[in-house]
C-alpha cells in the first residue's frame, strides 16, 4: 500500500489542509482534530455533514464516527430533540443584553442531578469551568499551590507543568504539581510538600480507581485543607446523568462538566458548594457568552432526553458489544500482545504498543491509516453516541477484522513504516495513563 493508493479518496481533504494551513496554525482550531492525530495524506481532514452516529468527509467518504466530536456528540449527529430546542430559541434571539431564564432552567436541573452541584455558573468550554474552579479553590483557601492528576485544559495554570508549557511564566508553572492517578502516596508526598488550595482530577479516564481510591483521596485532601475538585469534562452525561461522582459514590467541592453537556454546541459548567460558589460574586469570572442561549436550550433537551429515554445505559451496553466484538478479532489475530482495551464501556480507549517489528508508533500509524480506510473515524477511544445502532456497531466491528488482518500482515513482513506512504504520527504529549 503506497500513498497513490489514497490520492483520489482523500483528494479535497488534502488540497483543504494546503488552502487552511496558509491562515491558519495546523489547520484547525483544535489540537486533537488537526493534522498531528492522524497520518497526512491517508486520512480525511475535514468533514463536512453528520447524521446519526455517522460523518461524511469532504470527499464523500462515509465513516461511523467514534470520535463524535471529542465526545461531545453524545447523543448523535441533528438529534430532533435538540436540533428542535435550537430551532425553537433562535426564533427568539440568541445572545441579550441581560440574562434570561434560560439560565436558571438549566442550573435547576444540574443542581437536581449532580450530587456537589449547590450552585452553578456556565462557560464555553472544559478548560473555563476547570480554570473557574482553581480560581475559587484559591480564593477559598488562600493558598496558591494545585496538585493535578489527568487532563484539565490549555489555561497556564495546567498547561504549564507539561511539555507543553512554552509561554507559560516559570512562576506560574511552578505552582501546579502533577501525580499518577491511583497513587495515593504520591499525593500525600505533595500534599505534604506544598499548602494546597486543591487537588484536581478526572475521577476516571483510561485508568479505574483502585478500590477506595477516591473516597481516600478526598479526605487526605481535607485532612490536608485543601478542596477536592472533580474534573468531569469527560465522565461527565457519559458514565452517569450525575458524573462519576454519582457512579462512585464520592461527592467532590467542586466539578466541571462539559463535553456532552450540550450534544455538540459550546457550553460547559462550573458547580458545587454554595458556600464557595458564592465566591463568583468576588472574583471575576465573566464573560459575554456565558448565557448565550442557543447552547442553554441545547442542554435542556440534553438532560431531559437522558432523563426520559435509557440514554446512559444505551452508552455502556454499545460499548460494550463493541469491547466484546474488538477484543475478539485482535486475538483472532494473533495481535494481543501489541493491542488491548482499557477504561469503562462509555469510554474505551484502545491501547496499541510496540511489536518485535515495529515501534508502538508505527503500529499506531498503520492502524489508523486501514481502520480510516475501511470507514470508521476513530483515534485512541470508542467514544460511542445513542445514536449508534447495530448496523453501526457491525461495520465497525468488521472494520477492525479487515484492519487488524492488514497490520498482522504488514507487521509480520517486517519493516513496516517504510510502506506506510505517510509519516509517522508522533504524540503531542502524555496526560493520561
Amino acid at each position: 500500500m503506497n500513498r497513490m493508493d489514497f490520492t483520489g479518496r482523500y483528494a479535497k481533504s488534502n488540497a483543504t489542509l494546503k488552502r487552511a494551513e496558509k491562515t491558519i496554525p495546523l489547520g484547525s482550531q483544535t489540537f486533537s482534530k488537526s493534522r498531528v492525530q492522524y497520518p497526512v495524506g491517508v486520512s480525511p481532514l475535514f468533514l463536512d455533514h453528520g447524521r446519526g452516529a455517522r460523518v461524511w468527509d469532504v470527499d464523500g467518504n462515509e465513516y461511523v464516527d467514534l470520535v463524535c466530536g471529542l465526545l461531545p456528540v453524545v447523543l448523535g449527529y441533528r438529534d430532533p430533540d435538540v436540533d428542535a430546542a435550537i430551532r425553537t430559541q433562535l426564533e427568539k434571539g440568541i445572545s441579550f443584553s441581560l440574562a434570561t431564564p434560560l439560565e436558571a432552567d438549566l442550573a435547576e436541573r444540574l443542581v437536581d442531578i449532580i450530587p456537589c452541584a449547590e450552585m452553578v455558573r456556565f462557560g464555553k468550554n472544559g478548560s473555563d469551568a476547570t480554570t473557574a474552579a482553581i480560581r475559587l479553590a484559591r480564593a477559598a483557601t488562600r493558598r496558591d499551590h494545585v496538585i493535578a492528576i489527568g487532563y484539565h485544559g490549555w489555561h497556564d495554570w495546567y498547561i504549564g507543568a507539561t511539555t507543553r508549557s512554552l509561554g507559560v511564566p516559570p512562576a506560574v508553572r511552578e505552582l501546579t504539581h502533577r501525580v499518577a492517578y491511583n497513587d495515593l502516596d504520591a499525593l500525600r508526598s505533595a500534599l505534604n510538600a506544598h499548602e494546597t488550595a486543591a487537588v484536581i482530577l478526572e475521577p476516571i479516564s483510561i485508568e479505574q480507581p483502585a478500590d477506595g481510591y477516591l473516597a481516600a483521596l478526598r479526605e487526605l485532601t481535607h485532612k490536608a485543607g485543601a478542596l477536592l475538585i472533580f474534573d468531569e469534562i469527560i465522565c461527565g452525561f457519559r458514565v452517569s446523568l450525575g458524573g462519576a461522582q454519582a457512579h462512585y459514590g464520592v461527592t467532590p467541592d467542586l466539578a466541571a462538566f462539559g463535553k456532552s453537556m450540550g450534544n455538540g454546541m459550546p457550553i460547559s459548567a462550573v458547580v458545587g458548594r454554595a458556600d464557595i460558589m458564592r465566591l463568583m460574586e468576588e472574583i471575576f469570572f465573566s464573560g459575554t457568552f456565558g448565557g448565550e442561549t442557543l447552547s442553554l436550550a441545547a442542554s435542556i433537551a440534553v438532560i431531559d432526553k437522558m432523563r426520559r429515554e435509557p440514554v446512559i445505559d444505551a452508552l455502556w451496553r454499545s460499548g460494550s458489544a463493541l469491547r466484546t466484538g474488538v477484543e475478539a478479532a485482535i486475538a483472532r489475530h494473533g495481535l494481543s500482545g501489541t493491542f488491548s482495551l482499557a477504561g469503562l464501556p462509555c469510554f474505551t480507549a484502545l491501547i496499541i504498543g510496540s511489536h518485535p517489528k515495529a515501534r508502538k508508533e508505527v503500529v499506531q500509524t498503520l492502524f489508523q491509516r486501514e481502520i480510516l480506510r475501511n470507514g470508521v473515524l476513530m483515534t485512541s477511544t470508542h467514544n460511542v453516541c445513542y445514536a449508534l445502532t447495530q448496523a453501526d456497531i457491525d461495520h465497525v466491528l468488521e472494520a477492525y477484522d479487515a484492519s487488524l488482518a492488514t497490520v498482522a500482515a504488514e507487521l509480520d513482513r517486517g519493516d513496516a513504516e517504510s510502506r506506510l506512504g505517510c509519516a509517522v504520527i508522533e504524540p503531542i504529549f502524555k496526560v493520561r495513563g
